[in-house]
């Protein structure tokens, strides 16, 4: 393997594991972040949030951190492009979450989570 192919691995590796360390929250609420793409002459990189962030309220909040964090602790990464599909002409068409205990009526229309009594 090369040294270049090492370190674009590496590299990888890196935004990764700060996925993993910085947003536990995102796969704990049922959503996934995904690396589209890592341009490394130019330092960005793209990432795709899905699953229950698609359409998720708070979304937003976490695109900004990931930004905002990823270019501070990757010294390599100059600007992160963050999306769930759900904004338009981003190539997605999204879904809307759903969270344990919800249900949907035979007309495919989601009732929202169950009372707990």
């Amino acid at each position: 393997m090369s040294t270049e192919t090492q370190d674009a691995d590496d590299l990888e590796e890196r935004v990764a594991n700060f996925l993993r360390r910085n947003f536990p929250q995102i796969q704990m609420h049922g959503g996934s972040a995904a690396i589209q793409e890592i341009d490394r002459e130019t330092g960005e990189v793209t990432i795709a949030l899905g699953g229950a962030c698609s359409g998720c309220g708070i979304s937003p909040m976490t695109i900004q951190a990931i930004k905002s964090r990823m270019v501070k602790e990757i010294p390599e990464i100059t600007q992160v492009h963050a999306h769930t599909g759900m904004e338009g002409g981003m190539g997605g068409g999204g879904t809307s979450p759903s969270f344990p205990g919800e249900t949907v009526d035979d007309d495919g229309e989601d009732e929202g989570p169950q009372a707990p009594f």
